[in-house]
């Protein structure tokens, strides 16, 4: 196993304000000795894929408070995949609808985080992802 720090991108993509919640995951990350970069929010697609291959990161997070994911998940999840990126984890946090965590797992999220769940949790779930085969 290198012994690169992992990398984590945290993304709002969209019109969504809302980034308190964004910020203290990327917060909770850093503390937990990943490196952590936040592109801030209002971000388009096109943003964030490029910050993902810009920043050679391991792992995406996106995070959607406005009901906007059904529309621009699978927007970034398709050119994760045009782009040839599919090795990048992708984890999704926020309001998310229950009907739709099977459709987005099924596009290749790797964990969606509800509301509530302690941010120690997420950078658990992280770690732990890595360690596996």
């Amino acid at each position: 196993m290198d012994k690169r720090r992992i990398r984590v991108l945290i993304a709002k993509v969209g019109l969504d304000g809302h980034d308190r919640g964004a910020k203290i995951v990327a917060r909770t990350l850093s503390d937990a000795g990943m490196e952590v970069i936040y592109t801030g929010i209002r971000q388009s697609v096109d943003q964030v894929i490029s910050a993902v291959i810009q920043e050679n990161v391991d792992v995406l997070g996106l995070s959607f408070l406005s009901g906007d994911q059904g529309v621009l998940l699978p927007k970034v999840m398709r050119a994760l995949k045009e782009k040839g990126l599919e090795d990048v984890m992708v984890i999704v946090g926020g309001i998310i609808l229950e009907r739709q965590i099977p459709e987005f797992m099924k596009m290749g999220v790797r964990k969606i985080f509800l509301p509530g769940t302690p941010p120690a949790e997420i950078a658990e779930f992280i770690y732990e992802s890595r360690r596996e085969p």
